[in-house]
């Protein structure tokens, strides 16, 4: 039996529309009850700009009720028996009573309409979510104990949590989505049936898979939500390259494994994401995912070397390569698997820079290699020190202070954001009395090489450096090779480009 609240215990602040609408049910001989997630942030002093509902009307009597009502609506979920409306700023969506169910070997739910609250409240996912406030009179129905886990901080299902799990795996990665977003911990027998299950994620869609995993990075504590699908072996399925972290030590952090470590610098990356104003607004999914994938290329480079050393080789470069491989899984899209990938391979570039310092031209390379990455890579180099040493934290710290000092100091004098040759294409091949072609390209490279070298030059000197190179040049160089890409204008690096970066 349901429990009923008195909600007059409870400070619940509502939007005058909410009421208003759940007036307009009522007056029309339905139940409406605002439900899920704005019911818990109620008692956690949030509010949304998303409002859920849940009534006894159809679909259709439903949009006969707001039709006149709502701003603007849509009835795309029909089917599933929920319509969506905007409402003086909200997004509104009003479902009728339900209950539904995976079949075991279908990745899409069976719905069948319900008759009852309580009925529809047990087929949520989490105890947290199956609250509901019944309009217009604000009783807060709560029959499985969400305010209780709300305040012991735990998660635990409605009903069992083998069954959940069994209707719609999906709510395991939720599980994992939640502890990262509200930081609470899960209860023992939904750990368990998460660990038994994890398998059962892969009925579900790669979309439906990213879409959680990224609300898991971007939650206040991602630590909490990874640590979670590691511990029940759902990583196994969802992201197996972090799981194998676990097995890795890594000599650099040797209190630590390199799983920690990574779980370690996604932290100290969201940490150092901006205001929406800055360069690296927070939540940052490509920066944090950046930093839990760093280090995925040190399970397949590890080697020990003579006198009991460990090496990883060109783990940057595997790491994104195995990065890029499992986004495209997930079905990300491209822009963002360049950039996560781009990050990680980048991520190590950086190392060395203390010890023997960089000419100009080395920091000009840093800066066109990050491209429009550089904030993010700034503060992924910055995570990825881990070190108990502070002697070495300060040095690396230091390090990196005047290598953006110096960054900064180049962008006075010269533009770093988009670095290009003195002369274009069209000035190159005017100047040899060329066609387009790859001899174009070979010369354009030349003199991006010229300008990451000593900085931008006067238009005579560009000339003059250009001919000399032509000069030099051998008569068969002259001739387009068939096999050579025809001559295009780069720009300074391509996020895609699979090329090893330069270990320092």
């Amino acid at each position: 039996m349901a429990q009923v609240l008195d909600s007059s215990s409870v400070n619940f602040k509502l939007d005058p529309v909410v009421l208003d609408l759940g007036q307009r049910f009522v007056d029309a001989g339905f139940e409406l009850s605002l439900v899920g997630g704005p019911v818990r942030d109620l008692f956690l002093g949030r509010t949304s700009p998303d409002l859920d509902f849940t009534t006894d009307a159809t679909p259709e009597q439903t949009l006969s009720v707001i039709k006149k009502w709502a701003d603007n609506f849509w009835d795309i979920g029909r089917a599933f028996g929920t319509i969506g409306m905007k409402k003086a700023g909200f997004q509104i969506e009003i479902t009728t009573y339900r209950a539904e169910a995976y079949d075991p070997d279908s990745r899409k739910p069976v719905v069948a309409f319900g008759s009852s609250l309580e009925d529809d409240l047990l087929r949520r996912d989490f105890t947290i979510n199956a609250m509901a406030l019944r309009l217009p009179s604000l009783e807060l129905v709560d029959p499985f104990g969400g305010v209780r886990d709300l305040h012991a901080a735990e998660l635990a299902t409605p009903g069992a949590p083998e069954a959940s799990f069994s209707d719609d795996p999906l709510r395991m990665m939720r599980a994992a989505r939640f502890a990262s977003q509200l930081g609470v911990s899960v209860h023992d027998d939904v750990r368990l049936a998460m660990s038994e299950m994890a398998d059962r994620i892969k009925i579900i869609s790669a979309e439906r898979v990213r879409e959680e995993l990224v609300k898991t990075i971007n939650g206040a504590h991602p630590r909490i939500g990874i640590d979670l699908l590691v511990d029940t072996g759902l990583a196994e399925y969802v992201l197996p390259e972090v799981s194998a972290l676990r097995l890795e030590s890594d000599e650099h952090h040797r209190h630590k494994d390199v799983y920690q470590h990574s779980l370690q610098v996604l932290e100290q990356a969201a940490a150092l994401e901006t205001g929406p104003d800055g360069p690296v607004p927070g939540p940052d999914f490509v920066l944090r995912f950046a930093a839990l994938m760093h280090d995925v290329g040190k399970p397949a480079t590890r080697r020990f070397e003579a006198g009991g050393s460990v090496s990883f080789r060109h783990h940057d470069v595997v790491g994104a390569k195995l990065t890029a491989k499992r986004m495209r899984a997930l079905r990300f899209d491209n822009d963002s698997i360049k950039a996560v990938a781009r990050l990680v391979e980048l991520h190590m570039r950086f190392y060395g820079y203390g010890d023997a310092g960089w000419t100009d031209s080395a920091v000009r390379r840093y800066v066109a290699d990050a491209g429009p990455l550089l904030e993010r890579l700034h503060r992924l180099t910055r995570s990825d020190v881990t070190t108990r040493n502070q002697r070495k934290a300060d040095q690396l710290s230091f390090a990196y202070d005047d290598l953006e000092q110096r960054i900064a100091a180049l962008a006075e004098q010269e533009s770093l954001n988009a670095i290009r040759p003195d002369l274009d294409g069209g000035q190159i091949m005017e100047l040899l009395g060329l066609k387009p072609g790859p001899v174009v390209g070979r010369a354009y490279k030349f003199l991006l090489d010229q300008r990451m070298e000593y900085g931008p030059l006067e238009y005579d000197d560009a000339v003059a450096k250009l001919k000399a190179w032509w000069a030099g040049q051998p008569e068969s160089a002259v001739e387009p090779s068939a096999t050579e890409p025809s001559a295009v204008e780069p720009s300074s690096e391509d996020p895609s480009n699979d090329t090893p970066a330069e270990e320092s």
